[in-house]
């Protein structure tokens, strides 16, 4: 009957000497490393520990790419407009036409406005006709300054009221500013213009442009004139540079805006179309490991866990830069890593292991 107890507290004055005198080589099983078994940890053979494949890794120079979502957009839009009413005595137009800059798009019936010219002209012949008499009169001296004075002034005005009817009749057409398509149809015949009617709308999309909105993580990478490629709703591919970074940010997005001017010669591309543009930022160093490497610590940290010429495994923090076919780029790490591909998850921070190295050679990317 007294067996069981005494088994009881032989069992537990075991425990009590394991955890007491034979600390460092209870924890030193258990994969923990201690101060006092550090070195005695490095003496040990390889074969009690753990095996894990880690790859080394050294740094290289990688292109940094930006992604952003945005659109096309016309490098040149503008409405048409009359500066003057009249009917419209010109043929439309049809929308989707190409016209090339200075075509006739509008045109309004004179009206009187030749007959004002005309009256304009003849004002101008008679007041020429007087201020030659009064300035020879003034010169023989039959006429005072002040006569002189009025004949100039009368002379001026009749010029000027040339001038008025001359720009009011280069009103009566309305051409084409730049070379472009014709969103609209423009004015049709027998219409009625008042001055600031729409004749036609007008837009450019050769070249075109393509905009995003940069986050404000993301503006600090770019810089003016770099390449960016861009693929479209519709799969077609196209390739610029960076044309713009705006310096303000939008009040309602906190966003700034990035435009990409991209030439559109066969206008495939169209005004308004969906875009992913990938812009190229300022190169960074990375290395290229497996993207089942990556792990986390006890804080949640995304990183790596690496292993030093002795085996003692630490974790390193990294940050992801983009994810590829031949595996993920990781900035942030020292410039030469040895990173656990394959077992990662069965050791920890402390530990010692067996390392082996991948003899299979990654893709480049």
């Amino acid at each position: 009957m007294r067996l069981f107890p005494l088994l009881t507290a032989l069992l537990v004055m075991t425990v009590i000497y394991l955890a007491v005198m034979e600390r460092d080589a209870l924890l030193g099983y258990a994969g923990v490393v201690t101060e006092d078994t550090v070195q005695d940890d490095a003496d040990t053979p390889v074969q009690g520990r753990i095996r894990v494949v880690v790859q080394t890794s050294q740094a290289r120079e990688i292109e940094n790419t930006v992604v952003l979502r945005g659109r096309t957009e016309a490098a040149r839009q503008v409405d048409v407009r009359a500066e003057t009413s009249g009917l419209v005595t010109s043929e439309p137009l049809r929308r989707g036409a190409q016209v090339a800059a200075g075509a006739p798009l509008c045109e309004v019936a004179p009206g009187v406005r030749n007959a004002a010219l005309d009256e304009a002209r003849a004002r101008l012949t008679e007041a020429e006709i007087n201020f030659r008499a009064a300035s020879g009169l003034s010169e023989s001296g039959f006429a005072s300054d002040t006569r002189l004075a009025n004949a100039r002034a009368a002379l001026q005005s009749a010029q000027a009221g040339v001038d008025r009817a001359v720009e009011e009749m280069a009103r009566l057409v309305m051409y084409a500013p730049f070379d472009g398509i014709l969103e609209s149809d423009t004015a049709e015949l027998g219409s009625l213009l008042q001055p600031g009617a729409l004749c036609a709308t007008l837009i450019q999309l050769d070249p075109i442009r393509l905009v995003g909105f940069a986050t404000e993580t993301q503006i600090d990478r770019l810089v003016s004139g770099a390449p960016a490629q861009a693929q479209l709703a519709s799969g077609h591919q196209v390739a610029g540079a960076v044309s713009f970074l705006s310096r303000a940010a939008d009040p309602q997005t906190r966003t700034f805006r990035v435009e990409v001017t991209v030439p559109n010669a066969d206008m495939l591309i169209r005004d308004g179309q969906s875009a992913d543009i990938m812009v190229n930022s300022r190169p960074e160093m990375g290395h290229l490991l497996p993207g089942s490497a990556l792990t986390l610590n006890d804080s949640g940290e995304l990183g790596l866990r690496v292993v030093d010429d002795a085996g003692l495994v630490s974790f390193a923090p990294a940050t992801v830069l983009r994810d590829t076919e031949s595996g993920v780029w990781l900035t942030g790490l020292p410039e030469v890593v040895t990173a656990i591909i394959l077992g990662q998850e069965f050791t920890r921070e402390g530990a010692y292991v067996d390392a082996v190295e991948q003899t299979t050679q990654r893709a480049e990317p």
